[in-house]
């Protein structure tokens, strides 16, 4: 085991200044070294179980188009959900949809402690960091996170390709989708194919709401976003609705 092994967060663009923050959790389908995969099959380890197939390209790219920091982890989030609290019994998970977690489902309440030491605490001093350098003259920025969904799951079909979704505040979710609905070019949903309820708001009530910054999540549905190209030409539109949704004074016109 390394302390390299055991990175559980990447920041690009820390300096950005562009009026927003950028949160990608689920960024990483790594695992350390000493975990031995969980014990799971490469099927299992390249699926979206262990990761959100696309979220990183899109972020990246999103920070690109909007000189935007962004907090991107860098551990599976099948060794630790950094969008969960450890209280959430979801945060180190035993099974995900049709896959089991071996490495994870004898684990003690000292082991599920040191996962969060490792790779929950890093990941979101760095989000905090990041956040709290706002300096007092720049605007408060818009704290918008990063996610993506299968096309089907439980069997189920998802019809939507956008959500947006918030944890109590709904006004940056809404405005957003106002947006989005109003381009007309995606089917898009508030609170789908998740909602608070569901537990996948933490990082959003921790960050945003919680420090009274607009935060929204968004969901992205990953057949959209798989390739390089499709990840570039999504984070393009994104940017376009996000500027759209929440403009932000360039410095030329707040001086």
């Amino acid at each position: 085991m390394t302390n390299t092994d055991w990175n559980a967060v990447n920041i690009v663009n820390p300096q950005g200044q562009g009026g927003w923050l950028l949160v990608c959790e689920h960024a990483s389908r790594r695992i350390p070294d000493a975990l031995d995969g969980l014990g799971m099959s490469p099927a299992a380890s390249c699926s979206h179980a262990a990761w959100d197939i696309g979220a990183l390209d899109v972020a990246h790219a999103l920070s690109d188009a909007l000189d935007a920091p962004l907090v991107a982890g860098d551990i599976s989030r099948l060794v630790y959900d950094c969008n969960r609290p450890l209280a959430a019994p979801d945060c180190i998970p035993a099974r995900s949809e049709i896959y089991d977690i071996p490495g994870n489902a004898a684990l003690d309440d000292a082991g599920r402690q040191q996962r969060f030491d490792q790779v929950h605490t890093p990941f979101h001093d760095a989000v905090a960091r990041v956040r709290e350098s706002w300096q007092p003259t720049q605007a408060a920025p818009v704290l918008v996170t990063i996610h993506s969904f299968t096309p089907v799951y439980n069997g189920a079909t998802r019809a939507v390709e956008l959500g947006f979704l918030y944890h109590a505040q709904p006004a940056a979710a809404q405005a957003l989708l106002a947006v989005e609905q109003a381009r007309g070019r995606y089917a898009s949903a508030l609170n789908e194919p998740y909602a608070a309820t569901d537990g996948v708001t933490y990082t959003l009530e921790k960050h945003g709401e919680a420090q009274a910054l607009p935060a929204v999540m968004i969901e992205i549905r990953n057949d959209l976003i798989d390739t390089p190209e499709k990840a570039q030409d999504m984070a393009r539109h994104l940017a376009e609705s996000l500027t759209q949704a929440f403009p932000i004074p360039d410095s030329e016109a707040a001086e």
